[in-house]
């Protein structure tokens, strides 16, 4: 069966964007499949094709700073199908993946075919995991959970104060770098601080910043 799904393949290895091209084709048509290979090249993308809605995202893409890619796209774009795949295959770090809103998650060892059923499995409108991952007994930091899942309650631009926050910027400096007011900025951290349900910004920029670990140490 296949598709009329705009489809954007975001990994930086040549050979598994070529594999995943010819595995999401038998779903897909390919004239509908874009590729890039970092992720400044997706919200390029992104921009100036409003139409995407499916996207592949590789774990470790550049520029991706772990979950944090997931967690921007879910943010901006959460009417996007987003399927993670990864050469990682730790149940908790898929698991954090799919609170934070994923799809779906093919590991890179994964046959065509199993790429292909995945991705049918998901443009049908449910979430696909490999079959020998189970995720019911997987303890994951429940602080961290909690975060992953209220950052979708954010609006855009608070997601982009957060992010500047985390980075260590004061108000006035990220009132600078969004040309707003400083007294708009603290109504945004405000706002931040009560849909995250953490206590203050220093807590809230290490939970994102935290994202950033995931896959770190996943070899390519």
């Amino acid at each position: 069966m296949s598709f009329a799904v705009n489809t954007i393949i975001a990994d930086d290895h040549p050979l598994f964007r070529s594999a995943l091209r010819q595995a999401a084709a038998t779903c897909v048509p390919e004239e509908h499949i874009q590729e890039t290979s970092d992720i400044d090249g997706l919200f390029a993308l992104l921009k100036i094709h409003p139409e995407i809605e499916l996207i592949f995202l590789d774990l470790t893409i550049p520029g991706a700073n772990g979950l944090q890619a997931l967690s921007q796209l879910r943010n901006h774009y959460p009417d996007i199908l987003v399927i993670m795949v990864s050469a990682n295959e730790t149940p908790s770090i898929i698991k954090q993946a799919m609170s934070l809103g994923a799809a779906g998650y093919i590991p890179k060892s994964s046959s065509l075919d199993i790429i292909g059923e995945a991705i049918g499995h998901v443009l049908n409108g449910d979430t696909w995991l490999p079959a020998d991952i189970d995720l019911t007994d997987v303890v994951v930091n429940d602080e961290q959970s909690s975060f992953a899942l209220n950052l979708e309650k954010l609006t855009p631009q608070q997601y982009r104060v957060l992010a500047m926050i985390a980075d260590g910027l004061l108000n006035k400096q990220i009132a600078f770098e969004m040309s707003i007011q400083e007294t708009t900025i603290k109504q945004h951290v405000s706002a931040i601080l009560r849909k995250l349900n953490v206590y203050n910004r220093t807590q809230a920029g290490i939970l994102f910043n935290q994202l950033s670990q995931v896959g770190k140490l996943e070899v390519n």
